[in-house]
């Protein structure tokens, strides 16, 4: 059984950081990709960043990139999502998913596997 389990979201001031990471457990992690999605209340959930398996090529929405990094240790089955510089409008919930020998698609319907999400919530 497959199982992804985030953690790591919290509470933080603008201009603060948070690391989220997402544990993978009953697949081959290597052969995945991995990405990170959000979901704002009210709005449609949005493509983060991406990681392939092997090369560890990364993939970042232009709303993150050079303040988020994506990140793996295939070695511990786990992704991670370093967010810095968190401005109020990155408050969602978080979702990692796995993708089968995915490319870094932002599509989340390539996606096989999610977890269940974990809160960030950024004040002003």
């Amino acid at each position: 059984q497959v199982q992804l389990v985030e953690s790591g979201g919290g509470l933080v001031q603008a201009g603060g950081s948070l690391r989220l990471s997402c544990a993978a457990s009953g697949l081959t992690f290597s052969v995945y990709a991995m990405g990170w999605f959000r979901q704002a209340p009210g709005k449609e959930r949005e493509f983060v960043a991406a990681i392939t398996g092997g090369s560890g090529l990364t993939y970042y929405a232009d709303s993150v990139k050079g303040r988020f990094t994506i990140s793996r240790d295939n070695a511990k089955n786990t992704v991670y999502l370093q967010m810095n510089s968190l401005k109020p409008e990155d408050t969602a919930v978080y979702y990692c998913a796995a993708d089968y020998g995915g490319l870094g698609t932002r599509r989340g319907a390539s996606y096989d596997y999610w977890g269940q999400g974990t809160q960030v919530t950024v004040s002003s």
